[in-house]
């Protein structure tokens, strides 16, 4: 009897209850606790062939290639999804998402490029029990910049923690973290990255900043002002992800 970690490609195909012609060549793993706004989105976005394999994921096609998105909150349930689309075949994973700001440079309406992750998330390191840290596949981080370049985005591109109790984040924590050079502090990406990794897939971090910890903002402190330019930010960053789902 197999159990999950023995199971093969066709094993995944038969779970996700999809042919390979089916299968996303790319997927959009978005980190966020709404989720129907989301769905309904990406419906439209992927409005072609558009078919759902899970509660929380849509497939279709985008400039005739399958791209898959799924919204997820937290280091497991990215795990879930990751794990078996990369088992399935699936060559490219883009984590979105938000992050709290442990830097100074880091301004509202910047995309963060994530090149690597520190791996605190509680998840990663069952793909990779040797490292503490996980890199973004660098060609797609140097595209994600060239493309924001000449989109006019604004951008920066570093490295984040993933950590997975985001209501146990402390002033101490966050000084630390910014200390240590971390741009942001997020809960999904070094997850997304362990596991392209350990299916040798290619996958990096598109974020968002939410709530700026080192100046003491969080997400109980919201103004209309940081709600506009979210909105914008996640135009900018759909846009990017696209770009990469059906280029790369």
């Amino acid at each position: 009897m197999k159990l999950y970690g023995d199971f093969e490609k066709e094993d995944w195909l038969n779970v996700l209850k999809l042919s390979e012609k089916e299968l996303p060549n790319a997927f959009i793993i978005h980190g966020e606790w709404g989720f129907q706004d989301n769905l309904s989105l990406w419906k439209e976005i992927l409005s072609t062939n558009v078919h759902m394999p899970k509660w929380n994921t849509v497939i279709g096609k985008f400039k005739n290639r399958n791209i898959g998105f799924a919204n997820v909150y937290g280091s497991p349930m990215a795990s879930n999804i990751v794990h078996q689309f990369a088992g399935s075949g699936t060559d490219l994973f883009i984590q979105t998402g938000y992050f709290g700001g442990l830097s100074s440079t880091i301004q509202y309406g910047d995309i963060l490029i994530v090149s690597a992750a520190q791996m605190q998330d509680g998840v990663s390191h069952w793909y990779l029990p040797d490292q503490t840290l996980v890199e973004a596949d660098k060609e797609l981080v140097e595209a994600a910049c060239r493309y924001c370049e000449q989109k006019g985005y604004s951008y920066i591109k570093g490295h984040v923690v993933s950590m997975g109790a985001m209501l146990m984040e402390t002033h101490n924590m966050v000084k630390e973290w910014s200390l240590a050079d971390f741009l942001g502090v997020d809960m999904e990406t070094a997850t997304t990255l362990a596991i392209a990794h350990k299916f040798n897939k290619r996958a990096v971090g598109l974020l968002n900043l939410s709530d700026h910890l080192l100046h003491g903002d969080t997400l109980y402190s919201y103004t209309k002002d940081r709600e506009l330019i979210e909105s914008e930010t996640d135009k900018a960053i759909r846009d990017v992800a696209l770009y990469l789902s059906s280029t790369y």
